[in-house]
């Protein structure tokens, strides 16, 4: 395949000794993938992953991904592959694209099943001390702002869902505004409007969040500072890779950051699977449990309902993922009922 002439220009490359090819790599669903390669002065070869999108969210897609990389890599360096190009097509404008460093990925992958993953995929403990690193070094102070603040500087995707990161003060106002009833509001808007998920959305919103992550309430009152989150950290967006001339390393990729909970995180993470109980321990040896422990659980609920609605705004009310029992409308559901009938009055 070609590569437009604004892509060359971005990487410094030369046409002549340039070619790309389509790759399976990851991307959204409304992003394709190619294997850029060239060959420099001394012979040697230099490669780069890109994903393009004209996707009417192409330019968040494309935007949010690079600082999302950034900020990962500026806390934790290789921890996540460097964003090296970011750009429009010449030849199409409506058409983003974003570079980044290219990783050979190890198969398998993390595997879904917990247990598994102790015996195939290697050393765990690096993986736990990079993701407890990331989440105990403190977010940068935004632009203009004289204190820490819940959000991002660019609108980041969530898959193919574009998220509020306006910045917050307070990490319950954040999660209340920019993220439940962001999320409630592109559910309605693709999926119509469901009575039900409105009513137990606006009575999490206005009962459990304050219950469970008051400023006041947090490691005794102290509250929590933001850090940099992945914020799409499904087991999918894990691997072990290597580039030339560097050890093997364990590395996270495809994200949707914001400064945020560090424990906020966890909720995909234990969504999908895939991470094992040894994985969390020494994750937890490093990162301790936000005060009040025993109310641990119950916010990774509250993080995880998220990733639900997110899901079920995607794929619709009736999509399973296979290895959950019960629909993304459905599973937000149980959640909802569990946490308002401890917290709340269920509806």
């Amino acid at each position: 395949m070609d590569l437009d002439p604004a892509v060359l220009a971005s990487l410094r490359l030369s046409a002549d000794r340039t070619s790309a090819t389509a790759s399976s790599g990851k991307g959204s669903s409304s992003a394709s993938t190619a294997k850029i390669s060239s060959i420099e002065s001394n012979g040697s070869e230099i490669t780069f992953f890109m994903k393009t999108s004209s996707d009417a969210n192409a330019s968040l897609l494309v935007q949010g991904e690079f600082a999302s990389l950034q900020a990962i890599c500026t806390a934790v360096p290789n921890l996540c592959p460097r964003s090296v190009g970011i750009g429009t097509y010449n030849s199409s404008p409506s058409t983003y694209f974003i570079v980044i460093e290219f990783l050979r990925l190890y198969e398998p992958r993390f595997p879904l099943l917990t247990g598994v993953y102790d015996s195939i995929v290697s050393p765990r403990q690096e993986l736990a001390a990079k993701l407890a690193r990331l989440h105990t070094t403190p977010a940068p102070i935004p632009e203009g702002f004289r204190t820490a603040q819940f959000g991002f500087p660019v609108t980041t995707c969530c898959g193919d869902t574009p998220q509020d990161n306006s910045f917050k003060p307070s990490w319950a106002t954040f999660f209340t505004e920019n993220r439940l009833k962001h999320i409630l509001q592109q559910c309605e808007n693709n999926q119509g409007v469901d009575l039900v998920i409105r009513q137990m959305i606006e009575d999490i919103a206005a009962i459990v969040v304050p219950r469970l992550l008051g400023d006041d309430h947090l490691n005794n009152g102290k509250g929590i500072t933001p850090v940099v989150v992945h914020g799409d950290l499904w087991y999918g967006n894990v691997g072990r890779s290597s580039v030339p001339n560097e050890s093997p390393r364990d590395v996270i990729f495809d994200p949707s950051a914001c400064y945020a909970h560090s424990e906020y995180e966890l909720g995909i993470m234990r969504m999908f699977g895939g991470f094992s109980r040894s994985f969390f321990s020494e994750y937890h040896a490093l990162c301790p449990k936000t005060e009040p422990v025993e109310e641990y659980e119950d916010r990774l609920k509250l993080y995880e309902l998220y990733h639900y609605l997110n899901h079920y705004a995607i794929f619709g009310p009736k999509k399973r993922y296979t290895f959950i029992n019960h629909t993304y409308r459905d599973g937000s559901v149980v959640i909802m009922r569990e946490l308002l009938r401890k917290y709340g009055q269920a509806k």
